[in-house]
């Protein structure tokens, strides 16, 4: 049964980063705001250093709390040694969601030309909670935001989004 509705989603959004501090930190607070203007709720916001074994441990963490059903990171997408984050979701994902960084690069493209190529923007559902990794620049995480995830993350949009899914991955549990 369909609703006008809107399901707010358990969001938490962390930012990968050896150089933001909260009052620096813009692209995570972007999110934070995106989401919160959209009518969902932020669990928690956090940053950490760019070091593997700590942005996994945080990701864990999300994905072992009931009360995320999605977490939002920002930043290490990079080719550069520290940029980590999609290495520390890898290992973490139970299905993959490729079409996130597709359609991320295409939309990037309009935007900022073949430099796209270097964002290495993925998304997966992990046991029940959704992760989207977007980089940390805060036209990047506008472009993440207001074009693909405030869309997917709408109970209201249709033909699907995330949250129609939220029953029958945790029924499958």
């Amino acid at each position: 049964m369909a609703s006008d509705a809107l399901i707010p989603v358990r969001a938490a959004v962390l930012t990968v980063s050896d150089t933001r501090t909260d009052e620096t930190d813009t692209s995570g607070q972007l999110a934070v705001d995106r989401m919160r203007d959209a009518g969902h709720t932020i669990v928690w916001k956090t940053i950490v250093p760019d070091d593997l074994d700590q942005v996994r441990a945080k990701m864990q963490e999300a994905i072992a709390d009931p009360d995320i059903d999605v977490l939002i990171t920002t930043g290490g997408t990079g080719m550069t040694p520290r940029d980590i984050t999609p290495e520390a979701l890898e290992p973490l994902i139970t299905k993959s969601i490729p079409g996130f960084g597709e359609l991320f690069r295409m939309l990037s493209y309009e935007e900022i030309g073949t430099s796209t190529i270097q964002s290495r923007v993925t998304a997966g559902l992990c046991t029940d909670t959704f992760i989207f990794v977007l980089p940390g620049s805060t036209g990047a995480v506008r472009t993440g935001m207001d074009r693909i995830l405030l869309a997917q993350l709408d109970s209201r949009h249709k033909p699907c989004n995330f949250p129609m899914l939220f029953d029958r991955i945790r029924a499958s549990r």
